[in-house]
């Protein structure tokens, strides 16, 4: 194993061109390894029965480690969500100058969903400007927990050269050697630190006493632990300590923040960090178990293993109701339980998908099914991942972390289960079980993607295909009008780096078009019914014969609605509503008076209703007038079995088929009537800058983007503060050690000019389009900013002229 370094573009992990050469982490890398490396057996079992004994630290024993290295990127957020959720435990890495970022406290917060046990390492202390006691302050303002500091930096002269740690827990000091590899530490008990150090040692009692506060207010037998020593702070064990940690961490709720210090750069404070792992974070033994779902129940897996869940039955009963079912015990019929996270192209092993074992175990060669595909395939070949390199393996147990090569099927997201018989589908309700499921969020910036001949559209697309396989978050559609294939993604570096994954990795002969912005239209007048039939002797691409009548308003999705039938169907999606009405059927499609027709016995008012409702989705997805998805749209849709139903030649298809064509038609008629706008995507904007630059921020986003200021920086921390009041974080009663600069008043006036500020605004994304080179034009190349979408918004005025012109000039 090597030490690699991100500037150098050597990192292990950080093994894509584009990453080495951006100096970024574009895309989740595994890698496992043991730490401490594994001794000799017989120092193994002597290790093993001192931890026991508490005489040593759990980590002075051989731990294997699964480490997933992450984007910090807001374009890569799918990228961290999908790893997040299969984690134990996290480490949450700190840029010791710039604090807290905003793209931080996004996955942090990412993290507290899934309640996964996190620490923070403050990192980068060797450069000019790091200031650790103000990012521990940050931490607790803008993380919303109590930071518990078991590290204090090490300042030569208490504001020199960066040169070491002092480990709070430990009471004592590691001075590393100067430009090594980290591997030659001098280590200082305390009464030598109180000789050669006064100033340090003194810091690090006062850490100590804190540490034993802090602890004591979220643990009562750290309180015993404390009376037993007669109130010295000192006398508290490092065992003890760390077991108290350990117990604060395992909730999950990260109220209490255990933080390190340290430089990777230089390779100061790397071991301790990954000595942190071992004490603190839990093994997957440790943690909770696994949500799951079947059908529209949930629970957990050792519930279904152990026969303790129940689920809705898949059809309801004669009242209409889902019967509830105590599902029978699935532990000697589940031989393993896996989620595929991730599905990586590789040019020399082929199709790469990482998995995280949930229960039992994967084989080699096991019969995996795949339960979002209903499909199975052997797991012809298991890896075990070190970066881009591999090692083959034999099986992979519950909480491991490994790679099937070869897979022709899986992806992210999917389950994947073995089963203890050799059938190709397993009995219910396995064949429905659905691990973690995640939400992707929706793309707002899209490009076209043309092949550079006819011969090379469909490896075009097969390659595209592989790409969306890699990372869902991308999405791919046609545009019936022009032909051109669209790739939408989550930001501008996101589709740069899918366009160089594309052509430069793929080697598809393929060229990206300009990045555009993801539109919508909408309605403001509605239209009258538009019945429209589909007959399959005038279209022969869809068989059968049905009829629909369709009625489009514009959706206020703030009022509920009370005009339709109380037995109407409603479904909403994207802010649009499609409601489908059958006032002359019951619940069962039967007529409710004489002259009403039943349906024909092959369909079902179910399977209309859905039908129906897919033939709007489909018509919803273009608008009339510049083919963006529509937005803020009722579409209103009237079954009348004696006008649309043709008896055995109305089919599922044909149904879908009149509903859209009438859709569409209600759409063009209030289109033609001027009754049609374009909505633009508002996104949420967090600028963090220094205060020099905030002015020049603030009026370049207010005035020359047109965004509207929600929040100024000088409000940030009063926000902030206000927030955490919920957990009672008092920034006050926060223990910090002082920065180098702290110690004179003018590098402290220095620190209060220079002081972090975000900006938090709501900006059209039009605007936002190649921002962060502006923004690091006027910021010196300081200024960050992440963004979400918040809304669509109707465009009114010149900004609507400016954009129908471009888009009519472009068409």
């Amino acid at each position: 194993m090597r030490i690699g370094d991100v500037d150098d573009g050597s990192t292990v992990t950080d093994f894509l061109p584009a990453e080495r050469a951006r100096g970024i982490t574009i895309q989740s890398a595994a890698i496992t390894f043991n730490w401490p490396p594994l001794a000799d057996p017989a120092e193994d079992s002597r290790i093993l029965q001192a931890v026991q004994k508490q005489a040593l630290p759990r980590s002075a024993l051989s731990h294997r480690i699964n480490l997933i290295d992450t984007p910090g990127h807001a374009d890569f957020t799918f990228e961290v969500r999908r790893s997040l959720r299969i984690l134990d435990g996290a480490v949450c890495v700190l840029d010791g100058v710039a604090g807290v970022e905003a793209q931080t406290e996004q996955v942090w917060n990412q993290a507290a969903d899934w309640k996964i046990p996190r620490i923070a390492y403050v990192n980068k202390l060797d450069r000019e400007g790091a200031a650790f006691g103000q990012t521990v302050r940050e931490i607790g303002v803008r993380l919303n927990g109590w930071p518990a500091v078991c590290q204090v930096p090490w300042f030569e002269g208490g504001r020199g050269k960066f040169c070491g740690v002092a480990d709070v827990v430990n009471l004592c000091g590691m001075k590393y050697e100067a430009g090594g590899d980290g591997k030659v530490i001098e280590r200082f008990n305390l009464p030598q630190l109180q000789r050669e150090e006064p100033a340090l040692a003194e810091e690090l009692t006062k850490a100590r006493a804190a540490l034993v506060e802090l602890l004591s207010e979220h643990d009562e037998i750290m309180v015993d632990a404390f009376l037993e020593a007669e109130e010295d702070h000192l006398a508290i064990t490092p065992a003890q300590l760390l077991a108290s940690i350990r117990r604060c961490l395992m909730p999950g709720d990260a109220k209490v923040i255990p933080v390190f210090a340290g430089a990777s750069f230089r390779n100061i404070g790397v071991q301790p960090i990954l000595d942190a792992v071992n004490d603190l974070l839990p093994s997957p033994r440790e943690r909770p178990h696994a949500e799951v779902s079947i059908n529209e129940s949930t629970g957990r897996l050792d519930e279904l293993l152990e026969g303790n869940m129940v689920a809705q039955g898949s059809t309801p009963s004669k009242s209409g109701k889902k019967v509830e079912a105590a599902v029978p015990a699935m532990d000697k019929m589940l031989k393993g339980c896996a989620l595929a996270f991730k599905v990586v192209n590789d040019a020399r092993k082929g199709m790469l998908v990482y998995i995280r074992v949930y229960s039992g175990t994967i084989d080699r060669n096991a019969l995996l099914y795949n339960t979002n595909l209903k499909q199975s395939e052997r797991a012809t070949n298991l890896l075990r991942m070190y970066a881009n390199e591999s090692v083959p393996v034999q099986s992979l147990d519950a909480g491991q972390i490994g790679v099937i090569a070869g897979s022709k099927y899986a992806r992210t997201g999917d389950t994947l289960i073995a089963c203890n018989t050799n059938k190709a589908t397993p009995p219910a309700p396995l064949d429905r079980l659905q691990l973690r499921p995640i939400h992707v969020p929706p793309p707002v910036f899209f490009a076209s993607i043309e092949p550079n001949s006819l011969k090379d559209e469909k490896d075009m697309h097969d390659k595209l295909n592989l790409l969306l396989r890699e990372d869902p978050s991308l999405h791919i559609t046609q545009d019936e009008d022009t032909g051109q294939t669209l790739i939408s993604g989550m930001g501008e570096l996101h589709l740069e780096i899918a366009r160089d994954r594309l052509v430069g990795d793929l080697k598809a002969n393929a060229t990206m078009g300009k990045i555009a912005i993801g539109y919508r239209e909408t309605l403001t007048q509605t239209s009258s019914p538009n019945t429209r039939m589909f007959d399959s002797s005038a279209r022969g691409d869809v068989k059968g014969k049905a009829g629909c009548t369709a009625t489009a308003e514009p959706n206020s999705p703030d009022v509920l609605d009370e005009d339709y039938h109380d037995d109407a169907f409603r479904f909403e999606q994207d802010q649009n509503v499609v409601v489908v009405e059958a006032p002359s059927l019951d619940k069962r499609g039967r007529p409710l008076n004489d002259d009403a027709v039943s349906l024909p016995g092959h369909l079902t008012l179910s399977e209309v209703q859905t039908a129906f409702t897919n033939g709007a989705l489909a018509a919803l997805a273009r608008g009339p007038a510049f083919s963006f998805p529509l937005r803020n749209i009722k579409v209103v849709l009237n079954i009348d079995p004696a006008k649309h139903i043709f008896g055995s030649e109305t089919s599922y298809a044909s149904l879908t088929a009149a509903a859209r064509l009438a859709t569409i038609s209600a759409f063009r008629e209030v289109h033609s009537a001027g009754g049609s706008a374009l909505m633009e995507p508002v996104m949420n904007v967090d600028i963090a800058v220094d205060d020099a630059s905030m002015g020049s921020i603030i009026q370049d986003v207010s005035s020359s983007r047109g965004g509207q200021i929600v929040s100024l920086g000088d409000n940030e921390e009063a926000e902030a503060e206000q927030q955490s009041s919920a957990r009672n974080v008092d920034v006050g009663k926060i223990y910090a050690p002082k920065d180098p600069f702290e110690f004179g008043a003018s590098a402290s006036l220095g620190q209060q000019i220079n002081k972090p500020r975000t900006v938090k605004a709501k900006v059209p994304l039009k605007e936002m389009v190649g921002y962060l080179k502006h923004l690091r034009s006027m910021t010196g190349g300081r200024g960050t900013f992440t963004m979400s979408v918040d809304r669509f918004e109707k465009m009114t005025g010149q900004r609507e002229k400016a954009l129908i012109a471009e888009l009519r000039g472009g068409a």
